[in-house]
């Protein structure tokens, strides 16, 4: 890993360099191997840890954004989160968490929970404290909202941007990853072919540097979807080959690298082609997160 990993981007505040059991939970993490990551918090949680049991719940809320699986685990450790906090700080960072699992469910299809999702995020933003490095995700996940179901690309785009700008002060380059990643949707249905490549090429570069594999493929993807051949099909070719490494995942990229001719559809088709980012029922988030 060529630099420091913040895993902010699942509600954490730790580094994946410091601690050894913070880099194992994101080398698993980075991998697709939620569940595995979120066994090895299993002890301190246990031992009544907020902080550990915030961070299990935010695992297992990602894995059901790239899954469409895991809902019961998920509500279960967000439950358990949810009875461990006590301040302002990880009630508030539980509520974003709950607005994000609720967000999932909708824009996957699974079940409407749109209003849950607002809900939660308005409560994560009236209890984090506003020097609170939640506040990056909060603003990036009240984004997704905004342009997914306010449809006003607009306040999104004010949104993803403010979560960008903290999240490059923070030194969030997961979260920055996302935040290029979004942006540069919104430049692609705005017709603004160059902002687009460069957001694109952006978030691959930071996940590549990361190596966030599992986020690799969306990321791929998108740029294809901006760059002319024969390097789109290239692109095409090895978010492919990462896809079927991953034994599927993202799920909901399946049908975007669907056999007929791989050749996805334009992003503009379906607003978010990223892991925590779609529209409902479409192929698409990334999930947070992404």
């Amino acid at each position: 890993m060529s630099r420091s990993v913040r895993l902010e981007g699942s509600g954490s505040g730790a580094q994946a360099d410091g601690d050894p059991l913070d880099h194992a939970v994101w080398r698993l993490r980075s991998r697709g191997c939620w569940e595995d990551a979120a066994a090895l918090l299993e002890s301190r949680v246990a031992r009544e840890d907020a902080g550990a049991a915030l961070r299990r719940a935010a695992l297992l809320v990602e894995r059901c954004m790239f899954t469409a699986d895991g809902w019961e685990r998920a509500e279960e450790a967000l439950r358990t989160a949810e009875a461990m906090a006590s301040t302002d700080e990880e009630r508030g960072g539980a509520a974003c968490e709950r607005g994000h699992l609720a967000y999932a469910a909708t824009v996957l299809g699974v079940r409407d929970r749109a209003d849950e999702a607002r809900a939660a995020l308005g409560r994560a933003a009236a209890l984090l404290p506003p020097t609170s490095p939640r506040r990056a995700m909060l603003d990036f996940r009240r984004g997704l909202m905004t342009e997914h179901f306010g449809d006003n690309p607009q306040a999104a785009r004010a949104a993803y941007r403010r979560a960008h700008a903290a999240a490059t002060a923070q030194g969030d380059a997961l979260l920055c990853s996302f935040t290029w990643r979004h942006l540069a949707g919104l430049a692609l249905r705005a017709g603004e072919l160059a902002e687009a490549r460069h957001g694109f090429a952006e978030s691959l570069r930071l996940r590549e540097e990361l190596g966030y594999l599992v986020g690799m493929a969306p990321a791929l993807v998108a740029l294809a979807d901006v760059r002319p051949e024969p390097e789109a099909e290239r692109l095409r070719a090895e978010a492919q080959r990462l896809f079927r490494l991953l034994d599927g995942v993202p799920s909901w990229l399946a049908d975007r690298l669907a056999a007929s001719g791989d050749r996805p559809e334009a992003p503009d088709a379906t607003p978010e082609a990223a892991a925590p980012d779609a529209t409902p029922n479409a192929a698409a988030p990334d999930a947070a997160p992404e």
